[in-house]
């Protein structure tokens, strides 16, 4: 008899929570190690990182499908796929490709119905984001950054949700370059930039605000005179699934009704 995959290996994080969203946690057999949501999800066995991962761990576990994600994790598909595994790499960047990556895992799984339903909650708290941004009688300028050596500023859909949010985000034309050297900043670019609040989130390391307050080219701006500057979980916003949406626009909604109470 067919049926859909059984088995299946998850190399980041967007795919793991969303499965258990959808009910089909059960058929998670191997995580990545920075899988964090849902808390249950510490009892999956950890096969990979997010660039390397273990081929015999991963294979030991007889998946019939691997869920990765982006042009970084080529190398461990290529891999993989050499030892004759199923495997689909994602490689959306929008809030609107997150929603088609959504339906399309969920027709992966035969959990279609399942998934429009999420699909329509998160498309609410879309609207609800836009709503609060609309009130807002001023915009503040956001800079958000994922790195600091070198400066990589914000990947797509997580400036798109700030600027739901009622936010204009600093280097938004850098936010759609696919690949994260095309978004390096160089410290010339901060020149004569307006930045009321900086969000740090920095994938694999602490957020060091004491660094950026001290950074010369950043002098200049109200973030660093006023002390705006945040950091915020990469395992929220930094996984292009669910979460960013669904947890972190109350996040950032927080954090500008903050910003207009103090005069903003």
């Amino acid at each position: 008899m067919r049926s859909f995959p059984q088995r299946i290996v998850c190399l980041t994080e967007e795919s793991v929570e969303f499965l258990y969203a959808l009910g089909e946690e059960e058929k998670i057999v191997g995580v990545s190690a920075y899988a964090k949501r849902p808390v249950e999800v510490s009892s999956k066995p950890i096969v990979t990182a997010f660039v390397n991962g273990s081929v015999k761990k991963i294979k030991d576990l007889k998946p019939d499908l691997v869920i990765g994600y982006s042009d970084i994790q080529k190398d461990l598909a290529r891999e993989l796929i050499g030892e004759g595994l199923n495997v689909y790499i994602s490689n959306h960047r929008s809030i609107e490709e997150i929603l088609d990556y959504l339906l399309f895992l969920g027709r992966l799984v035969g959990r279609e119905a399942k998934a429009s339903e999420l699909i329509a909650k998160v498309e609410a708290k879309i609207l609800e984001a836009k709503k609060f941004g609309d009130s807002l009688s001023y915009r503040p300028k956001v800079y958000i950054e994922e790195w600091d050596e070198p400066i990589i500023s914000g990947i797509q859909w997580f400036c798109e949700i700030v600027q739901l949010c009622g936010a204009d985000i600093v280097f938004m034309d850098k936010s759609t370059m696919k690949l994260a050297k095309d978004r390096i900043v160089n410290i010339d670019d901060f020149k004569d930039q307006e930045i009321d609040i900086i969000f740090g989130c920095w994938c694999g390391k602490p957020v060091d605000i004491h660094s950026i307050l001290k950074r010369p080219y950043l002098a200049h701006t109200e973030a660093i005179r006023r002390k705006q500057i945040y950091e915020l979980e990469p395992e929220i916003f930094l996984q292009p699934g669910i979460a960013p949406i669904s947890t972190g626009i109350d996040i950032i909604i927080d954090y500008l009704r903050n910003y207009q109470k103090l005069g903003g």
